[in-house]
């Protein structure tokens, strides 16, 4: 698209549903929609089967940039605490 950027993530009010979302993003959207409540990176990476060390910080940040951008365009929310929720 000439003269246009093209977000890889859309805002949510941009996109009729997460359908629109990449694959690893729809996955980290409905783990934390399966939650009981707000869900640590950590968590997340777990269940997404990342076998991630978690005494070697570095190896959650590439999740956690995927879930705070999705924070960013409005599907999660990051609360002040670090961890996410899913929103309605």
């Amino acid at each position: 698209m000439a003269g246009r950027a093209v977000l890889l993530i859309p805002h949510r009010g941009d996109a009729a549903d997460e359908g629109g979302l990449p694959g690893d993003y729809r996955k980290i959207l409905a783990i934390v929609r399966e939650a009981d409540g707000p869900v640590q990176v950590r968590a997340v990476g777990e269940r997404l089967g990342l076998g991630l060390d978690a005494s070697v910080h570095g190896k959650l940040e590439p999740l956690r940039a995927k879930m705070t951008k999705l924070a960013a365009r409005g599907w999660l929310h990051k609360r002040g605490d670090g961890r996410f929720t899913a929103r309605p």
